[in-house]
């Protein structure tokens, strides 16, 4: 029987690992990536690998400023309406009024957080859902957006900035390193200080986080103000990767903004988020859309494949939890 006790914990170690929502998400990716490099092996070019790289980096920011409001159970739906404020104010500060660009990128950094606390504030004192309140601001940011730009892109930028987009480590992007860097500041925020822990403690139960002396307003303002900080560090990305600050910048968020934490193995209902497994799904929407462009596919379709391997994927990945938990239940006994 003593034998038989490593041969089990094995076993179980084995299951554990192969149940993990990373483990899916791996090897989701990696077939695809085989399944693209067969069709397509210019997709594996030096070229091509630092134009995902520079465009995963986006995506993992996109996804990172849903996660941290997913943690309290809310939701973001002006992530890309706070990106492209952030991009035209601080286009308009660098090309009409002359301002260096480290501060225009400043001010545009502070305009995201601002309108993230606006939300958290509107959230804490009306009690209105999420939803709505960022439903609505959504149309509002935007809207005064192209009353104030007249949606008129502003392409006179300094060439640092373009510089920067173009900027190769090899075959890798600095976009995705400052993602990266990121995600190593988030897994700080969540796992080791009275903060993190706080915004997790409210979406897994707001009652008994308020019970516990927890300051719940506090948290989903701070949760809405980093998010939309997150946004606008992504809308700038995205403007340094074109190198003009356009109005179409960040429409195109929402789903993968979702997309990237929720496969992941962040809850929507709150409480739990995952770093690690938000960065595997920003890569594997990177990796789709790569994937389908260089396949010439139009690419409108990607939105439509998008949500159809998030169904798909969330069904698969609850019926392979579900038999993997009964066949450990059978290995312990």
């Amino acid at each position: 029987m003593t034998a038989d006790k490593p041969a089990t914990a094995g076993r179980l170690s084995i299951l554990s690992l192969a149940s993990s929502n990373l483990f899916g998400l791996a090897a989701i990716v990696a077939v695809f990536w085989a399944i693209f490099v067969s069709l397509t092996p210019n997709i594996a070019s030096s070229f091509s690998l630092f134009a995902i790289s520079r465009s995963l980096g986006i995506d993992i920011v996109v996804g990172f400023s849903t996660m941290v409001v997913l943690a309290t159970g809310g939701m973001n739906l002006a992530i890309g309406s706070i990106g492209v404020c952030a991009v035209m104010f601080a286009g308009y500060l660098m090309q009409e009024l002359g301002v260096p660009s480290p501060l225009a990128l400043l001010a545009a950094l502070m305009l995201g957080a601002a309108s993230g606390w606006a939300n958290g504030v509107t959230i804490v004192t009306t009690g209105a859902n999420a939803f709505v309140v960022t439903l609505a601001s959504a149309s509002l940011f935007f809207g005064a957006m192209l009353i104030t730009t007249h949606g008129t892109p502003f392409e006179g930028l300094p060439p640092e900035l373009a510089d920067f987009g173009r900027m190769r480590w090899g075959f890798v992007s600095p976009m995705l390193a400052l993602a990266l860097a990121i995600g190593v500041a988030l897994a700080i925020l969540f796992h080791f200080t009275a903060l993190g822990r706080e915004i997790l403690s409210v979406g897994a139960n707001t009652r008994a986080a308020r019970m516990s002396g927890v300051r719940v307003g506090r948290a989903i303002v701070v949760a809405h103000t980093l998010s939309g900080l997150l946004a606008a560090v992504a809308g700038l990305m995205t403007m340094a990767r074109l190198g003009a600050a356009i109005p179409a910048i960040g429409r195109d968020w929402l789903l993968p903004s979702f997309l990237a934490p929720v496969l992941g193995g962040t809850l929507l209902s709150g409480g739990a988020v995952s770093i690690g497994g938000t960065i595997l799904g920003a890569l594997l929407i990177a990796t789709l859309r790569a994937g389908i462009l260089t396949l010439q596919v139009a690419n409108f379709w990607l939105q439509l494949f998008l949500g159809l391997v998030l169904l798909c994927s969330v069904a698969l990945d609850r019926y392979r939890g579900g038999y993997l938990e009964r066949k450990s239940a059978r290995v312990r006994a």
